[in-house]
């Protein structure tokens, strides 16, 4: 059993603003199916860039429902641009933490509210699976561009954090070796930035 804090548990069992919305201008879609957990993040956004109203729909476990319906709540009545500098960070301090196992479940609540603000701006969509670089984990369709970013904006250290915060390498595993090269690079790059400084 996971050690789920009281807010996460609530917003589990009594998520907010659940459901498609049928007046949204933006659509944001993370994740898939096949490979446990997705997510589809709507937004109702003012002509002067003010997401008035935000939705979802999950397939995925309690911290993947109780991180969008977290997200949800934080980025309502927020400017647009100011949504855009939330990170999965800060949805898992206002749910009180999720378990490492969890991590990627708020990840994947950052990439939606991206995705469906680029939607809203008109741009072409990036869902994070088809950023620029080499696919690293094919289970879960993961890059290396984005296990770069995850590590550097969670400060990660190891491999089993990089498995929590993106799932890549936590099916099959072949992937874990690069995986792991791709840590230590950063992990090395981060000394040599810190002994610049």
């Amino acid at each position: 059993m996971w050690d789920y804090s009281k807010t996460v548990q609530e917003h589990f069992l009594h998520p907010h603003n659940a459901g498609p919305m049928d007046d949204a201008n933006a659509v944001g879609e993370v994740g898939s199916l096949a490979c446990g957990d997705a997510l589809r993040l709507y937004l109702k956004v003012s002509d002067k860039g003010v997401i008035e109203k935000a939705s979802f729909e999950t397939f995925g476990c309690a911290s993947a429902i109780a991180s969008s319906s977290m997200l949800t709540d934080m980025i309502t009545g927020m400017q647009v641009d100011e949504a855009l500098k939330l990170t999965n960070k800060d949805i898992v301090a206002r749910l009180g933490g999720l378990p490492r196992e969890k991590m990627h479940c708020s990840v994947m609540g950052e990439e939606a509210l991206e995705a469906a603000i680029r939607n809203w701006k008109g741009e072409p969509p990036v869902p994070h699976a088809q950023e620029i670089g080499k696919l690293v984990c094919k289970c879960f369709g993961v890059t290396d561009a984005q296990i770069i970013r995850v590590i550097r904006e969670n400060d990660l250290k190891t491999l089993e954090d990089v498995i929590s915060y993106t799932k890549a390498g936590g099916s099959c595993g072949e992937c874990q070796d690069e995986i792991a090269e791709i840590l230590d690079a950063e992990l090395k790059n981060r000394a040599e930035q810190k002994k610049i400084a």
